[in-house]
């Protein structure tokens, strides 16, 4: 223990940095985050399965959690006091629109809008696919080997989108994400590859398949499994589907020490929602920055170590040399 009278600073952070990782929606299992081993991580390299979603703003943490007394004696006082309920929200804006800060913004299905076939009838969430690809043996999860007249129906800069035919599951579906939760049995064979999250970007194509400028995130394709191309992405309002991920928020001080914010699991609470921040002044023509809006329920893990139902672990690392 310092002797010294006067406390370290509080840490002084400018932004804050955002990383999700998929829960096991079957088993309910999420993603553990160790900050005694993980902690002093490279923020640009985070752990696997973390996912990096850049920085954030807004960032609000809520404790909703309830207390209650217990009483006892005439007149009644305050014998002790016990947790009700357990309970935690958080909200923030996501800097950039890509596929996972749309799916965390809403609060159901987030579905790849697959390019339409020849003559297809139109729909709301997009037209039915032009047929699937089936990858050639050898593939990885950044090279995919197709035949060349397969390769030449895609481009550079394009996306794919990569995962099984749908033949009548029910449940969660979706490798290694759960996309959605089919109820019934549904006719769509592209219905997995629509709400899969295993996809990736086109940097090269040559006569003997695509490069992907970054990994899948199911790793090299499964046999069986077939790609087709995504022109965009939507989302709905409405539906039984609720995203679930673990979460982890750093905030990073001047002098090198961190606050950590690791939720097991943080369940979307709320539908399709954005930001727009004037950049210039109200008035026709006013320039403005659209940003999603996430708004997530904390959900309890039990501790192992000693049995204790939390929704959120705090950490704080300190910078070197600071009092403690």
């Amino acid at each position: 223990m310092a002797t010294n009278s006067f406390p370290a600073p509080a840490p002084v952070a400018r932004r804050i940095r955002a990383y999700f990782a998929p829960v096991n929606r079957v088993t309910q299992t999420p993603v553990l985050f160790d900050p005694a081993e993980q902690g002093a991580f490279i923020l640009d390299n985070p752990p696997s399965p973390w996912i990096s979603l850049g920085w954030i703003q807004e960032f609000l943490r809520t404790p909703t959690s309830k207390t209650t007394a217990i009483l006892t004696g005439i007149p009644a006082a305050t014998m002790e006091q016990v947790r009700q309920t357990v309970d935690a929200e958080v909200s923030f804006e996501f800097l950039s629109w890509t596929k996972l800060t749309m799916a965390l913004a809403t609060g159901s299905q987030h579905m790849n809008l697959l390019a339409p076939g020849i003559g297809s009838t139109p729909t709301a969430d997009g037209a039915p696919a032009s047929s699937a690809i089936s990858p050639q043996s050898g593939s990885t999860a950044t090279s995919l080997l197709l035949a060349a007249a397969d390769a030449a129906k895609f481009s550079a800069g394009s996306i794919i989108a990569l995962d099984m035919d749908y033949t009548g599951q029910t449940g969660f579906i979706g490798s290694p994400v759960s996309g959605a939760y089919v109820r019934q049995v549904l006719t769509d064979a592209d219905y997995i590859r629509r709400v899969t999250f295993n996809v990736a970007l086109v940097s090269q194509v040559t006569s003997t398949g695509l490069t992907l400028a970054g990994p899948l995130l199911g790793g090299a394709p499964a046999v069986g499994a077939k790609l087709q191309s995504v022109i965009g992405f939507v989302d709905r309002e409405g539906g039984i589907f609720y995203q679930e991920w673990s979460a982890l928020f750093v905030a990073e001080g001047g002098l090198g020490e961190r606050i950590l914010y690791y939720y097991p699991r943080l369940q979307t609470m709320s539908s399709a929602e954005e930001a727009s921040i004037p950049l210039t002044s109200k008035g026709a023509g006013t320039l403005s920055r659209v940003l999603p809006k996430g708004r997530f329920r904390a959900l309890p893990v039990v501790d192992p170590l000693d049995g204790e139902k939390v929704v959120c672990y705090r950490s704080f690392l300190p910078a070197a040399n600071a009092l403690v």
